[in-house]
């Protein structure tokens, strides 16, 4: 603890001591002893202090689609619902009916086993919501649906790193690791065993990662971060504009889609809501 010391030589007033010191405002560093042991104490406080105020790196990671499967457990007739349906699109050499859905905006294919995939969501959430909307569906048009087998198949995320990558100088780091064929395709593939991710690095700084769940992305892209970071460079010209057109590009879909969906709510053109769920013996 610091002890401050009055110029008349008497004894060191600690500063839990109620004292009064004159000219405080000219008082300076040289009035303040400290000993060894408060030097140390001193010295690590001000070091982890100085740490937290760093700036510590914000990534943005965009969930851009969340796959869903489930089951209704009955039979479908594939041509009655695409006669009978609304916003479906029957592929008969596929096997498959595709329905779209407005809010959340998803896109279901279903097959006549009573399979039902749904792609298109940016949230689990928003998938989970897009499957009950979808079996809700169908069960109005007579079948006997049972929501069952519901599961997150993988997940679709994107992330640009705030520099640009050595992906060659990467691969050749990571030789044991990665997989990096630049005659077939641009970007370092890089698998993780552990969380059952899979990550594409580009040179542009751009990283994808398929992963069975929202956490499992972050967690992938943590994992990555510090790998990639040893190996980082300056963006070109080139490559910095590509970016900014990407991410204008980007804000334009956002704001497309946002007036799209209320056009659609002004015009009651969208998926009726889900019913209590009780409101269905079969409905599980």
């Amino acid at each position: 603890m610091a002890t401050f010391v009055k110029k008349n030589g008497m004894k060191p007033i600690s500063n839990g001591t109620i004292s009064r010191i004159d000219n405080v405002e000219n008082f300076n560093d040289n009035h303040i002893s400290l000993t060894g042991k408060e030097s140390d104490i001193l010295d690590v406080h001000v070091q982890s202090c100085l740490e937290d105020t760093e700036e510590k790196p914000e990534l943005d990671i965009i969930i851009s689609n969340v796959v869903c499967s489930f089951s209704v457990r009955c039979h479908l007739n594939l041509r009655e619902i695409a006669l009978n349906g609304s916003n479906v699109e029957y592929r008969r050499e596929n096997g498959l009916v595709r329905m779209r859905l407005r809010k959340p905006c998803t896109l279901a294919s279903i097959s006549s086993s009573g399979k039902v995939t749904c792609t298109g969501a940016t949230s689990e959430d928003e998938a989970r919501k897009a499957a009950r909307r979808c079996a809700r569906s169908l069960q109005k048009l007579g079948f006997r649906v049972r929501f069952n087998n519901y599961r997150i198949v993988n997940v679709l995320g994107t992330c640009t790193m705030p520099w640009a990558v050595k992906i060659t100088s990467f691969s050749i780091h990571h030789k044991d690791i990665v997989q990096y064929e630049p005659e077939i395709q641009p970007g370092v593939i890089y698998k993780l065993t552990d969380l059952k991710a899979t990550l594409r690095i580009f040179s542009t700084g751009s990283v994808t990662v398929t992963a069975p769940s929202i956490s499992a992305v972050q967690a992938a892209i943590e994992h990555i971060y510090p790998l990639v970071y040893e190996f980082r460079k300056e963006r070109s010209v080139e490559e910095q504009f590509a970016l900014e057109n990407k991410k204008r590009r980007f804000i334009f879909t956002i704001q497309e889609t946002i007036i799209g969906e209320n056009e659609g709510h002004n015009e009651n053109i969208l998926v009726e809501d889900d019913e209590s769920d009780n409101s269905d013996t079969s409905w599980t």
